[in-house]
């Protein structure tokens, strides 16, 4: 059993997936209180569903893609277990994680998209960068960049680890926070060997829960 908090079919919003279908699973709970959180509804309540149940529910769609999102979904136990059963019936399995839990219980058939948590965040202090070493070049490593701090920590971070060799590595604007022009511009200017990305779900539906 897991402690769900909603199961939906949308369009990815983020990733290298962007604009695909997805089945997203959001598991209940977050160990981190980012100050840029858009989902701190997840944080509590739920429902505990069986693994069976969740499957069901995701084969009702027509698509491959299932994303296991949070809160942070590492943060329940079984949520490696869901991830197996996920990859056994046949998805294509991406794992959305804060880069704070070890990822190395996950199957490195999930593709991984683990965050980096920028100053912005509060929650900086958290990052486990042996991580890193668990991801490959299917994963992705995002920053989501709130202001000109946020985003030279970030190329800093990238250059130290050599982030971009391993795996494709995303930066992405904090709404209403960064201006989705100037963090491009900083990208362009840099030659930065990153992906920008803008959530594509909240231009199509604004804050809209389970979209």
């Amino acid at each position: 059993m897991l402690r769900i908090t909603e199961i939906f079919h949308s369009i990815q919003g983020e990733s290298n997936t962007v604009g695909m279908p997805t089945v997203f699973i959001r598991l209940t709970g977050c160990p981190l209180r980012c100050t840029y959180c858009d989902t701190e509804y997840a944080f509590f309540g739920g429902e505990r569903v069986s693994i069976d149940d969740i499957v069901a529910q995701t084969r009702q769609y027509a698509t491959p893609y299932v994303t296991v999102t949070g809160g942070e979904p590492l943060a329940q136990k079984k949520c490696p277990e869901l991830l197996d059963r996920l990859l056994q019936e046949g998805f294509h399995v991406a794992l959305e994680t804060s880069g704070a839990i070890d990822i190395s219980v996950v199957d490195p058939n999930v593709t991984k998209v683990m965050d980096l948590k920028t100053p912005s965040s509060g929650e900086q202090q958290r990052n486990r960068y042996d991580n890193l070493e668990y991801l490959d070049k299917k994963d992705q490593v995002k920053f989501v960049v709130a202001d000109r701090e946020d985003y030279e920590w970030s190329k800093g971070v990238l250059k130290k680890y050599s982030i971009n060799e391993r795996c494709e590595v995303l930066f992405s604007p904090v709404a209403d926070r960064c201006p989705p022009g100037e963090l491009a511009d900083y990208i362009l200017s840099d030659q930065l060997p990153v992906r920008f990305q803008i959530q594509l779900h909240k231009i199509l539906w604004g804050d809209i829960a389970g979209r």
